[in-house]
């Protein structure tokens, strides 16, 4: 079985914003495209990370002593840069899928963004796109055996 690399799994076409770019843009485009993470990109470099569990939290809870009002233009003046993870963990195109998810097992992150040699982002690599190879795998071994593994026997 040859080695997978991060590059030949990751997803390429990933939705990034800038560190201006307010909270709510950010929120409506991780609900638009039904996903968990944005890379934050400065000047065409990595720079940060924000997920929606990072926007979650910093919305004001339900039972503070802020109005409505006052919750709503908080809210809207919020800005990426101010709540996001600078300087995030991040995984080169040429590593090992392997190597991929021992980091975010390590970490208990669900994602990397992946990065050239210079820190430019191409491309982002989550836990569902190593499940994906785990069942591609899982199919292929399922054809060549007729008798299920047994992990504890």
């Amino acid at each position: 079985m040859r080695l997978e690399l991060v590059r030949d799994w990751m997803t390429r076409d990933v939705i990034f914003v800038e560190p201006d770019t307010l909270l709510s843009v950010a929120d409506d485009l991780l609900a638009a495209h039904r996903i968990r993470r944005l890379p934050v990109v400065e000047n065409g470099r990595l720079v940060g990370i924000v997920t929606y569990g990072d926007i979650r939290e910093a919305r004001p809870s339900p039972s503070s002593r802020v109005n409505l009002w006052e919750m709503q233009y908080l809210m809207s003046q919020l800005v990426v840069a101010e709540i996001m993870t600078a300087d995030p963990l991040t995984v080169l195109q040429d590593a090992t899928v392997g190597e991929a998810a021992q980091l975010m097992l390590k970490q208990r992150i669900g994602g990397l963004p992946v990065v050239d040699t210079e820190g430019v982002l191409v491309g982002i690599i989550t836990e569902s796109d190593i499940f994906r190879l785990v069942v591609r795998d899982w199919l292929r071994s399922e054809e060549d055996s007729a008798e299920p593994f047994a992990r504890y026997s």
